[in-house]
């Protein structure tokens, strides 16, 4: 990788997952309407999350990203943003408590359009028509014409974007994000829950911490950050013409940053050394997530981590292992220990959901909430045994009450598939399975600080 980088670098690399446009001149339109478009987020926000993600590799907080498997402009209002956030927060509440330590939030929201496919074409009663790849490339009714992809839906892809980052800036920062009415919302979920009794006690907690806090003047009214948060946004960055276009050098540093998002990642599909979405991810200074799936060998890792971070530089890779609840043990270790041996500086993040996807009897494609918590348990111990920090989830997650996923402390059955099976692509938490994803996980991340702090009080002995 030592030839020169450039934003348009990669147009020529070999490419993976590209869609098959018709008209190569009113792609070009519109990426040029897109690069005079004004920035979605800012260098100086990547820069924030940077150093916040550093925390995270330091063992000194703990990455919750999440979000939307696929956005989709059907689904696209103010509701449905706010539902996300508000459990978001929650979740985010119960995180910082237990492992006391602060939560970076960091959503798949603002740009999570493109979708990498298994196929180019997909065939039903017969008839062969492209593959949806998202909403940003094409449309998920079966009809040659929804199916053609259209560069005109990059420019809706972007304007919904630029739409739901000033609704959530503004959650962040106009007091929705009050730290009371975070934990408030929670106890209502505590009540509710079949497993009330398990999470109970956290709660009570809380509430006791909350109330002390109070009692000696420390509020949301007195204390701005008690009522603000910082959140940030991340994406696959699978369109790489799209991508070129928001790319802009910032004006303070002179450095090239991705502005459609704080956050980029490449997905398990597209992380060929030599190709084109790893020569993008290489050249722009954001924070980058690399999904590690179970065909990643270690020196493959190692030679990924040298093109992305050639510098070590803390907080600017995050590692998204997506394995499998039966695939954790086996191959976690080695890419550790490969990291470990190269004293590379990295986050290291559970996805639990693409490597648990099963077809149901009853043809839907969901994920046994069960297993979803055993690829995280699986990752915690693994982290554990090698004595590193397990540092970050990653989920496919909405606040409605959808039925995608099973099990869960509502017990959802293949039978209540149907009922309101609502994505685009793959299926997601609810918000109810979510949270209970956030109180498990909390346990866990517990045990590791006490794991931590045991050896520091035995040597002080």
């Amino acid at each position: 990788m030592s030839e020169r980088w450039s934003p348009s670098s990669w147009r020529n690399k070999p490419i993976q997952q590209v869609p098959a446009y018709e008209d190569a001149e009113h792609l070009a339109e519109v990426e040029r309407q897109l690069s005079g478009f004004p920035p979605l987020v800012f260098a100086g926000e990547a820069r924030k999350l940077k150093k916040h993600l550093a925390a995270v590799a330091a063992g000194e907080a703990f990455l919750l990203q999440g979000g939307d498997c696929a956005e989709s402009f059907a689904e696209h209002s103010a509701d449905t943003i706010r539902d996300f956030f508000r459990v978001f927060l929650q979740m985010a509440v119960v995180l910082t408590f237990a492992g006391s330590c602060p939560v970076v939030k960091v959503g798949r929201i603002a740009g999570q359009f493109a979708k990498p496919r298994s196929a180019p074409n997909e065939v039903v009663d017969g008839v062969e028509l492209p593959s949806y790849r998202g909403d940003i490339v094409n449309d998920i009714a079966f009809t040659p014409q929804a199916r053609r992809p259209d560069p005109h839906r990059q420019l809706m892809a972007y304007r919904q974007s630029a739409a739901t980052l000033n609704l959530i800036r503004a959650f962040a920062t106009g007091g929705y994000a009050n730290l009371e009415n975070a934990h408030r919302w929670m106890l209502g979920f505590v009540k509710d829950s079949p497993q009330s009794a398990r999470y109970a006690e956290l709660a009570e907690r809380i509430t006791d911490a909350l109330d002390f806090m109070r009692a000696i003047g420390v509020s949301p009214e007195s204390h701005q950050e008690m009522r603000t948060t910082d959140f940030f946004t991340s994406h696959e960055a699978l369109l790489l013409g799209y991508e070129e276009a928001l790319t802009r050098i910032d004006s303070t540093s002179g450095d090239p940053y991705a502005t459609s998002g704080h956050m980029i990642w490449i997905g398990d599909r597209t992380r060929q050394p030599d190709h084109a979405h790893v020569e993008y991810a290489r050249g722009i200074k954001n924070p980058i997530g690399l999904k590690c799936g179970p065909s990643l060998a270690p020196d493959e890792l190692i030679r990924l981590i040298d093109i992305l971070n050639p510098h070590d530089e803390p907080g600017r890779l995050t590692l998204i292992c997506r394995f499998g609840a039966d695939k954790v043990i086996d191959h976690l270790p080695g890419l550790i220990r490969a990291v470990k041996r190269e004293g590379r500086t990295v986050v290291w993040s559970c996805d639990p959901m693409h490597g648990n996807t099963i077809k149901s009897p009853s043809g839907y494609k969901t994920r046994p909430f069960e297993q979803v918590m055993a690829e995280v348990r699986n990752f915690f111990a693994v982290h554990r045994a090698e004595g590193t920090h397990a540092g970050g989830v990653h989920l496919e997650m909405t606040g409605k009450n959808v039925t995608e996923c099973t099990g869960g402390a509502r017990a959802l059955t293949d039978a209540d598939l149907s009922d309101r099976y609502h994505t685009y692509c793959d299926p997601r938490l609810n918000a109810d399975q979510a949270l209970e994803i956030a109180f498990l996980t909390s346990e866990l991340i517990k045990r590791e600080r006490q794991g931590r702090e045991r050896p520091q009080h035995e040597a002080a002995e």
